[in-house]
């Protein structure tokens, strides 16, 4: 006979959220089940595996079941479900999560980390917008957020060289001077050259925007009059 927790794990691995359910309601006391017996184990949940291999019906079984009902479920390194799915990029994990507890965005683990800055290293954009969407505090808290060595999520994302990541991070308003612990910049973290030539071009662009009027602003000083650029940047 195979331990009802054993079982569990395979249901959730086989993404059979039926199965879940009923071995849930026969054994109520393995809602978390952590790992930690395993040798490989982390103490995750059956949340954190779900969320893990993007497992949506599960996810939503278990949040049902009151899986997060006093709190994120931490496993040993103080990581949520949420960071684990946005490290593997489970798009509609991340999204269940976020609209469940939009709170959990900003928690860090036992090195600092967050969320965006695991979808940031990974290089998930879609995932990294969901999150700076649903970040409670706004994205300009969200991004100034560092580990426990001072990198940001742009430092990460500059680490993977994923250009999407780089042009998100930046247009959200990510600060590209920001120097970590050891006195770096994101840009000193660049993977490829490729990637650092990219970077280099965004921040002049946010540099130059900061010293462009917009044309709402330009609109209300002279009404009816609307400014056209040419290719010689000269406005008609």
């Amino acid at each position: 006979m195979i331990e009802p927790s054993i079982r569990l794990r395979r249901a959730i691995h086989a993404n059979d959220a039926l199965l879940v359910k009923r071995i849930l309601q026969s054994h109520p006391h393995l809602l978390h089940n952590p790992d930690f017996a395993s040798a490989t184990g982390n103490s995750n949940s059956n949340l954190h595996l779900a969320a893990s291999l993007g497992h949506l019906s599960v996810c939503k079984v278990l949040v049902e079941l009151g899986h997060e009902s006093g709190g994120p479920a931490l496993n040993d390194d103080n990581q949520t479900a949420l960071m684990l799915a946005a490290a593997a990029g489970h798009t509609d994990v991340v999204h269940f999560l976020c609209e469940h507890d939009p709170k959990t965005v900003m928690r860090q683990d036992v090195h600092g980390r967050d969320a965006i800055m695991e979808a940031s290293l990974y290089g998930h954009d879609t995932v990294l917008q969901l999150l700076l969407t649903y970040a409670p505090d706004g994205t300009q808290a969200a991004l100034a957020q560092a580990d426990m060595d001072g990198n940001t999520a742009l430092h990460f994302a500059s680490s993977n060289g994923n250009l999407l990541v780089l042009r998100t991070l930046l247009a959200a308003g990510a600060d590209a001077t920001r120097k970590n612990t050891w006195n770096w910049t994101a840009e000193a973290y660049s993977a490829t050259v490729q990637a650092e030539v990219y970077l280099k071009g965004l921040v002049a662009e946010v540099e130059r925007r900061k010293w462009r009027a917009p044309p709402e602003e330009t609109a209300k000083k002279t009404p009816g009059l609307r400014l056209v650029e040419n290719d010689a940047g000269v406005g008609d």
